[in-house]
């Protein structure tokens, strides 16, 4: 199945196949043998109005706006089984309505199926015969057109289930031979467009459902969109019903009133039934004028459409049914009717570009979406599938639906004769009279529901034993009788046995309520099988087929790879880096081997579950035909986006360095990030900028000959870029001690590499020279980088610490000097070892009620920070401290052991520090030296000798390494 399907603008579906639906003989699809209704006479219903007028009167003291209220339902009723184009209310996910619309589609054999639902999915029905339903069609944009920015992406799911009267009429529609089904309810596009709040969900949950489990978000945030919304929009109505109904939710009281009570009706009192509770609905709905306009809209939008294809068409209205919610079946827009008004003006669709496939849905996200008590769904199936047992109803199935039971029901045969037409008869009367039935009480039934519960709880950890399932049996007729049924409903079962069982703790992850749903039939997740998934998700599942592993199959799998043995598994690693990178997690998870950059794995294991995430999967289709393309396009989004910093600029370079090792790309969005940088005035992401240029440099030096240009206008533009900053950084509260050692480390790391390319070391001493910080931290912070420009030796910066740790006045904030000590490792990470011993001589020297507090400060700066900050400290602590707790005691600190005080290099003679007499020892290597550096000379010594010991006098510095360096570990 293509994800890109063009969607038709009357929304038509071809229903011409192969071969008919079985039980349907070939006389019964003439139209003389199907019953009609267009003869009409202005009595039908005039007994039922006479009564509702006197009760009107009768409670109202007088004629007044009730009266209007419920000859007005009468009206509407009435309106409707006249229409000569019939009308089929439905409820949504209601049993009683899938069994009525099998019942009457076998009776009428429609030509014309019309259908509320979104005119622009019609393209996608045909692909449910091969997905496991639940499943929903979904609409969905990421280009959008016309609609406020912060609403994409756009979405709206139809979710679909086997017992759903929109199911029976679309699998008639599509597997029998003749019938067209038509969608005329408004486009997706229209959806938003007359969505002026904004807001994009469901109705709100229950309250008191309990919590529902990871697939109620199969549906994400989209919009809801369903055939037969059917509950009070009357607040005060619904909890009149409620109370007096004895239930605890809406679900329980359609299921008790209405539900049962139409399981066994005929068509006629089905009909009506439920166009008097769309009437009554509608009538007593609050006067939201959006919500009111949308409703109206929408009728005038289908009727409109209905009334174009049956004049392009020619088709006689008595040969088409037109299936839509009982809320909308009760219209009083003048647009109603194949004989009503054209004066309602389509607006056209915007240029948004709307992408089209299947999604799986499941029980659990069909209720959370549309405000459905938790298990109600689940109960309809159980109650669908007792229905049509009992009944004997042939439903209707798509040929090759998965998942879909064989009905051993028998086949039905529709008689040949003719029926006569015969006139609506009034049957709300007899209905309402009517007292409700009493079921006998199924003690079979009821009995095997204690022992499953019983049994289940057991699996789950409850103590529950043979008592309790008694208990739950005459529990269950005790609220059952209190409620005024004579047979225990799934709802008074589930209350009680979480009474009987669970108590007061739950020792499991469910408690009894969820395994009451499960044993009714459970959360069914349905699944979009392998030809109707779009290109994309086809395409992953081929490149990742060399695993041998079910996909499809939900839950978690584990996938091994040996890619040293195997090489042709290391594209299968590549889709599965990738597939991390653009699915939510859990849905491919790394257990062993890793990607960085520079780094291949050998051997790979990792935890797959696309079956459980094939929504998100699904919905990267939309977005491009490989994983290669979409993840691309995300890079380019997150680096060209408002809110992109240079740090995720340098991500996204990471990240299509690592995951497409596209050069080209890489190159583009690095030159992205040099142009981020110079618009930055904030130093808020210096820290994670130089990690990020630090691993990229380390990588393009070891596996490129060069490095690219953008890099090194990076580093020289960076360089001058945090200089500039750096005095104001120094100063600014808002910018931490942290983001001003990433800076420096910046400035440090990348010196050499930015003096190569042009850059003057003299606007760094500037930067530093005008820095003049007063928090403690960013001091210390200072010092630090004074002593690698070499403005401060270490005599000079040991001596001030000991000031501060003598000054009485200073000494409580010396612990936020230390913090910037342990900081300054960053951008100068020679001062460990004298880090070290400033901790040393704190712990040494300040007194508990001062150190005690800070030790939290010192554990969170190097927990933040231990990466890279703690392994210094840590080697340099076991270097210098003794190895054995023997030899403490007489063990003195290399700081206190230093008996001459080190003198600053310029003070230094040239024949002063050890390094003269080793260079004059060798004195050939000291003139090779020379000659490379450029110095000529004559030894400064009593005794003649080589030319280089001019060098000693001018390189003091490098005389000490050089004699480090000879003198071996």
């Amino acid at each position: 199945m293509s994800a890109t399907h063009e969607s038709t603008r009357d929304g038509t579906v071809n229903g011409a196949h192969e071969s008919a639906q079985d039980g349907i003989t070939s006389g019964a699809h003439k139209s003389t043998q199907r019953p009609t209704h267009k003869a009409t006479h202005e009595g039908t219903f005039e007994a039922l109005r006479a009564q509702l007028q006197g009760a009107a009167a009768t409670l109202a003291d007088g004629p007044d706006a009730l009266e209007g209220i419920l000859l007005g339902i009468v009206e509407d009723v009435d309106r409707a089984v006249r229409e000569p184009l019939e009308i089929f209310p439905v409820c949504h996910h209601s049993p009683a309505s899938a069994l009525a619309m099998a019942r009457r589609l076998r009776e009428k054999q429609p030509k014309v199926v019309y259908l509320e639902l979104c005119e622009d999915m019609a393209p996608l029905l045909t692909e449910l015969r091969n997905c496991r339903l639940p499943v929903a069609v979904q609409a969905f944009a990421t280009e959008i057109d016309s609609f406020p920015a912060e609403w994409s992406p756009l979405s709206v799911v139809a979710p679909i289930t086997e017992a759903s009267a929109e199911y029976q009429a679309i699998a008639y529609a599509l597997d029998t031979p003749g019938v067209e089904l038509v969608l005329v309810d408004r486009s997706s596009d229209h959806v938003f467009q007359w969505d002026a709040r904004g807001t994009h969900t469901g109705e709100p949950a229950d309250p008191d459902a309990p919590p529902v489990e990871e697939e109620a978000a199969l549906h994400g945030d989209a919009v809801g969109v369903e055939i037969g919304d059917l509950r009070p929009r009357f607040a005060e109505l619904e909890e009149h019903l409620l109370r007096h109904g004895r239930v605890r939710h809406w679900s329980e009281w359609w299921h008790q009133y209405v539900e049962l009570p139409l399981g066994d009706s005929d068509h006629d009192t089905y009909r009506q039934v439920m166009l008097l509770i769309g009437s009554l609905f509608r009538r007593l709905a609050p006067g939201d004028p959006h919500r009111v306009r949308v409703d109206e809209d929408r009728e005038r939008y289908m009727w409109t459409r209905m009334r174009e294809h049956l004049t392009a068409t020619g088709t006689d209205p008595d040969d088409c049914l037109y299936v839509c919610g009982a809320f909308h079946a009760a219209s009083r827009v003048e647009e109603f009717g194949v004989h009503g008004t054209d004066t309602f003006e389509i607006a056209p669709r915007s240029a948004t570009k709307w992408q089209h496939g299947l999604i799986p849905s499941s029980h659990a996200a069909i209720e959370a979406q549309f405000g459905l008590a938790a298990g109600s769904v689940s109960i309809a199936a159980t109650v669908w599938a007792k229905n049509v047992s009992r009944t004997r109803v042939q439903p209707y199935r798509l040929a090759g639906q998965a998942g879909a039971k064989k009905s051993r029901a028998k086949k039905t045969v529709v008689a040949a004769a003719a029926v006569p037409a015969l006139p609506p008869a009034d049957k709300l009367t007899g209905f309402l009279r009517r007292p409700p039935v009493l079921d006998r009480l199924d003690e079979d039934e009821l009995l095997g529901w204690c022992v499953e519960i019983v049994r289940a709880a057991r699996r789950n950890g409850y103590l529950a034993s043979t008592a309790d399932a008694i208990a739950v049996f005459e529990t269950s007729i005790l609220l059952a009788g209190m409620r005024d049924r004579a047979r225990p409903t799934p709802y008074d079962f589930q209350d009680a046995a979480v009474t009987c069982i669970e108590k007061d703790t739950v020792p499991g992850r469910r408690d009894v309520r969820r395994l009451v749903e499960i044993m009714m039939g459970g959360d069914r997740v349905g699944q979009v099988g392998y030809d109707a998934l779009p290109p994309l998700a086809r395409d992953v599942h081929d490149r990742l087929a060399p695993l041998n592993l079910k996909l499809q199959q939900r839950g978690v799998q584990r996938a091994l790879l040996n890619i040293a043995a195997q090489p042709e598994l290391d594209r299968c690693s590549d889709v599965l880096w990738m597939l991390r990178q653009l699915l939510p997690q859990g849905a491919a998870r790394p257990i062993m081997g890793e990607r960085k950059l520079g780094e291949r794995s050998i051997q790979e294991s990792w935890d797959l579950a696309l079956g459980t995430h094939q929504r998100a999967l699904i919905e990267l289709g939309y977005e491009g035909v490989s994983i290669e393309q979409v993840l691309e396009q995300r890079l380019r989004r997150t680096a060209y986006g408002p809110q992109a910093t240079t740090a995720t600029v340098l991500g996204t370079v990471e990240d299509a360095t690592l995951y497409l090792r596209s050069r080209r790309l890489a190159d583009e969005l690095g030159t992205r990030a040099l142009e981020v940088l110079a618009t930055e005035r904030s130093v808020d992401g210096a820290p994670e900028v130089l990690r990020r240029v630090r691993r990229l440099l380390a990588y393009y030096r070891t596996s490129e000959p060069t490095l690219p240009p953008w890099i090194e206008s990076f580093v020289k533009t960076g360089y001058a870029h945090y200089c500039t900053l750096l005095p104001t950084a120094f100063t600014d509260e808002d910018a931490t001690v942290r983001h001003v050692a990433a800076m420096l480390g910046f400035l440090f790391s990348m010196e050499g590499l930015a003096l190569s390319l042009g850059c003057d070391r003299t606007q760094l001493e500037l930067a530093v020279g005008q820095s003049h910080p007063a928090e403690p931290s960013k001091t210390a912070l200072l010092w630090a980088a004074q002593t690698q420009l070499g403005n401060l030796s270490r005599a000079d910066l040991r001596t001030r610490c000991d000031e501060l740790l003598g000054n009485p006045l200073v000494v409580p904030a010396y612990p936020r000097y230390l913090s910037g000590f342990v900081h300054a490792l960053e951008p100068v990470p020679a001062l460990t070892d004298f880090v070290v011993e400033a901790v040393s001589n704190a712990f040494g020297r300040l007194p508990d009620p001062v150190l005690l507090p800070w030790l939290p400060t010192l554990i969170t700066t190097l927990r933040s920070s231990g990466t890279e900050l703690a392994p210094l400290l840590i080697r340099e602590a076991g270097r210098i401290f003794p190895g054995r707790l023997a030899a403490l005691d007489a063990w003195v600190p290399p700081w206190r052991a230093q008996s001459v005080p080190e003198t600053p290099p310029s003070a230094r003679g040239a024949d002063e520090g050890p390094g003269v007499a080793l260079l004059a020892a060798h004195p050939a290597t000291c003139d090779a030296v020379a000659s490379l550096l450029g110095c000529d000379g004559t030894w400064r010594t009593a005794a003649p000798g080589p030319s280089g010991a001019a060098l000693l006098g001018l390189h003091p510095d490098t005389a000490l390494a050089l004699e480090v360096l000879l003198a071996g570990p």
